[in-house]
């Protein structure tokens, strides 16, 4: 393992039945493949040694014993190699005939797991020949010329940099309780099943969700090799099925159905299910009275580390084919929260300031959405535009033009005189634009909507999103602070396609374009005066940087309690310029915005400390009352001294 990942393979060699020669060399060759691309654990298909599909040949010795030796064969093959590999076999131990996953490196065998829950129905009648674990005693037997334990007890094994994996075989976890749930419960880090499912109509689909619930389920990353071309096609068909899941998620998979050998490969992030292990309580209290033998793997050499797998650099938005669901629940889930403190709340009116930017859109949307869901009229919706300083006639012209498309009640009330008089009242010289110029603005904006709410019996509803308040980028007491906050846990790249999703599904042309407008519109708070061409002259992502990084940062530090170097490790991989969804970033752009991202963080928790309620919506929320709790006089010194270190 470096760098927290480790790379593993499934692997499915060419087989012929019954011929051990064949099948171990076939299985040496994917060995020195998987070797030289630096691939830590590999496991191959139930009975690999043999083929699967021996039947009554099992019974045979003359297979029993060419199974042993070829397994020498193999021991003697990977003395020098790093690589530990995981083969089938049948092993004799008395009066029983044992199917078992045998765990190798460096010409040792450092364990073997006996299968336990052996299929006999419909097709399969592994009964017919082999024993179950569970009938087996504890005893030592001479196995390939060395002395080797077996027993039904549940192990572990370490490798020399401290990951822990165990062993499954094939039926073991289409089972009630599978021994995966043992092995994880007992510390396993990683599954390695050794099967033999043949294929049939639908099945391979209900595969993939057996398998990648089961790594969510256990926490695991889980690695899947079943036997394939050149098994006995007698009766049924093995397409070979190679895949690898990772806590839910299949990382990848290899081709069905294919005539040649294939070897899939992937990184397991380990550090990722280590931390989500420490963060669930429920799991900790799983495992307390759970243990299992550990085995140590071989020390090994250290090697060049290469991040090979495919790292999002939008983690916060859905998949294409469900962005509509999506977006639907997650509008559900505001709709609900916003409809929830109004019926307690006896409150009929909400009060919206309206700045033609994304998150008031938003935050607008959701209260059309929740007033039409309660029968409300829209007309208790008061959208309130504040002409500043900086407004443009661009977003000024589409806070109108949204608000008249929905329906709702509109109110333009300029703030430049209001705080030109403050300004006067407090010595602040007009021509200085500091923050004192702009906060100015954000609070008289903010005063007007409380009021505004007072007189009229309504409510606040705040906009402000979640890259926001992880960044501080609010004005506190100012757009900080509101009665309900409906986009809190949003961060500003979901955002876009909230709104999109709205624009393309849910409103008539005029305010599709509006809306379509206002996605495409420069973000910005507007505080500052705009260009002489009447342009926005204040970009937020030029001042503390591109939303698309901050919202990486913040899914990987918040969700997964990421150091800076290993965020600093995935960026890059993440915004390489392989992604057509994203800008690219150089290493030295990305280091920069990182570390304004730590700053920002730390110094800016007192913001969080003090927010208005509003529901969480995905993963990651930064409510004080929930998700995170943090004292606001926190050191960065930690973070940021990583950062430069980079």
């Amino acid at each position: 393992m470096q760098n927290g990942f480790i790379k593993v393979a499934a692997s499915i060699p060419s087989v012929k039945v019954a011929n051990c020669q064949y099948n171990v060399q076939q299985i040496e060759n994917a060995i020195a493949l998987a070797e030289g691309k630096g691939v830590e654990i590999i496991v191959f298909p139930e009975l690999s040694i043999t083929g699967y599909t021996c039947q009554d040949l099992f019974r045979q010795r003359l297979l029993i014993e060419q199974a042993e030796l070829s397994v020498m064969k193999l021991l003697d093959f990977t003395r020098s190699l790093d690589i530990i590999s995981i083969v089938g076999v049948p092993i004799v131990a008395g009066d029983l005939l044992l199917n078992c996953g045998m765990v190798i490196q460096k010409g040792t065998i450092l364990g073997v797991v006996v299968k336990t829950f052996l299929p006999n129905y419909s097709e399969f009648y592994e009964k017919r020949w082999f024993s179950s674990s569970q009938d087996l005693k504890p005893t030592e037997i001479r196995f390939a010329g060395r002395t080797v334990k077996l027993s039904a007890s549940h192990k572990v094994f370490r490798t020399y940099d401290g990951v822990t994996f165990g062993v499954e075989i094939c039926e073991d976890v289409w089972s009630p309780n599978p021994p995966s749930n043992e092995l994880a419960l007992s510390g396993a880090e990683l599954i390695f099943n050794l099967s033999a499912s043949d294929d049939l109509i639908g099945k391979h689909s209900y595969l993939e969700k057996l398998l990648s619930q089961q790594s969510a389920r256990t926490i695991t990353g889980y690695v899947y090799s079943s036997c394939g071309f050149g098994e006995s096609t007698q009766d049924v068909v093995y397409g070979g099925n190679a895949l690898i899941c990772e806590n839910g998620n299949i990382l990848t998979q290899g081709q069905r159905f294919s005539l040649d050998p294939q070897t899939v490969i992937s990184q397991i992030d380990v550090e990722k299910l280590r931390n989500e292990r420490r963060s669930n309580s429920t799991y900790a209290n799983a495992q307390r009275d759970h243990v299992a033998e550990i085995i140590d793997a071989q020390p090994v050499a250290e090697k060049d580390f290469e991040l090979i797998r495919k790292i999002n650099p939008l983690p916060f938005i859905p998949l294409t084919d469900d962005m509509f669901d999506s977006c639907d629940e997650i509008f559900s889930i505001q709709v609900m929260g916003l409809a929830k403190r109004l019926v307690h709340t006896h409150c009929k009116t909400v009060v919206v300031g309206i700045s033609g930017g994304l998150d008031s859109t938003l935050a607008l949307l959701v209260c059309v959405k929740t007033f039409d869901k309660l029968g409300l009229s829209r007309k208790g919706i008061v959208g309130v535009t504040m002409p500043g300083f900086g407004t443009t006639d661009r977003t000024h012209s589409n806070a109108m033009s949204l608000m008249e498309g929905l329906g709702i009640t509109i109110r333009e009330i300029g703030i430049a005189d209001s705080v030109k008089q403050h300004f006067s009242d407090i010595g602040q010289d007009i021509n200085v634009h500091d923050v004192t110029y702009e906060n100015s603005q954000a609070r008289e904006r903010t005063q007007i909507l409380m009021d505004l709410s007072n007189k009229l019996s309504g409510m606040v509803i705040g906009t402000g999103d979640l890259s926001e308040l992880a960044l501080g980028w609010a004005t506190y007491n100012g757009d900080h602070m509101s009665m309900y906050g409906v986009n809190g846990s949003i961060p500003k790249t979901l955002i876009k396609h909230m709104v999109r999703h709205v624009a393309e599904n849910e409103v008539e042309e005029k305010t599709r374009d509006t809306l379509l407008d206002i996605i495409d519109t420069p973000i910005s708070p507007e505080l500052t005066p705009a260009d002489e061409a009447g342009n926005i002259a204040q970009k937020t992502e030029d001042l503390v940087g591109p939303y698309e990084l901050h919202d990486f940062f913040i899914y990987y530090f918040l969700r997964y309690g990421y150091r800076p170097s290993r965020i600093f490790l995935l960026a890059k991989k993440a915004f390489d310029g392989t992604d057509n969804r994203v800008e690219t970033y150089s290493d030295d752009t990305i280091k920069h915005w990182l570390s304004i991202f730590a700053r920002r963080f730390f110094n800016q928790q007192f913001k969080r400390s003090c927010l208005p309620d509003g529901p969480k919506v995905g993963s990651v929320s930064l409510s004080p009352r929930g998700d995170w709790r943090m004292p606001s006089d926190a050191d960065s010194s930690l973070w940021l001294q990583e950062i430069d270190s980079l």
